[in-house]
């Protein structure tokens, strides 16, 4: 498992266009899906935000539990809108929980930011921090893009 930063090194090409559709809109936009204590997948929308690391704030609930349980996750976006169809990036790794109260303060002023919001909503601080490490990368593309082939292209820690 490798941290984003990693990734980026590795395979910046992939980073940039995973970066790019998970802020296609302009913000960090996904879906996580984490794996249920009966075996199945749950899948719900997040707001991800990049700096040094991948992270998403998760509210406590069924997702958090999945996540203290069974670490494993993917997480899925798209161009949008869709300038291309089909345009795709997906992650999977395992979370790990942080504790790092400078971290959350920053990672909090930088999810703000891209929201134009003064300061978090009410509740955001039960919210806990999460960095998504990540085992395995997908980028798909109807044509090619920026050196990358049309077609899936995937990429393996």
């Amino acid at each position: 498992m490798i941290r984003w930063s990693e990734f980026r090194s590795a395979r910046p090409l992939l980073a940039q266009l995973g970066s790019e559709m998970l802020y296609s809109p302009g913000l960090g936009i996904g879906f996580l899906a984490t794996v249920r204590d009966d075996g199945g997948p749950r899948l719900h929308p997040v707001c991800p935000v990049l700096a040094r690391g991948l992270y998403v704030f998760v509210l406590p609930g069924p997702k958090l539990a999945d996540l203290r349980r069974d670490g494993r996750y993917s997480l899925h976006s798209e161009t949008f809108p869709p300038p291309r169809h089909d345009d795709a990036f997906s992650i999977s790794g395992v979370a790990v929980e942080l504790d790092e109260p400078e971290l959350r303060a920053e990672l909090t002023q930088q999810f703000c930011d891209e929201r134009d919001l003064a300061e978090p909503w009410p509740g955001f601080e039960e919210h806990v921090l999460v960095e998504l490490h990540i085992d395995r990368a997908l980028v798909t593309l109807t044509s090619p893009r920026d050196g990358v082939p049309a077609g899936h292209t995937v990429w393996r820690a």
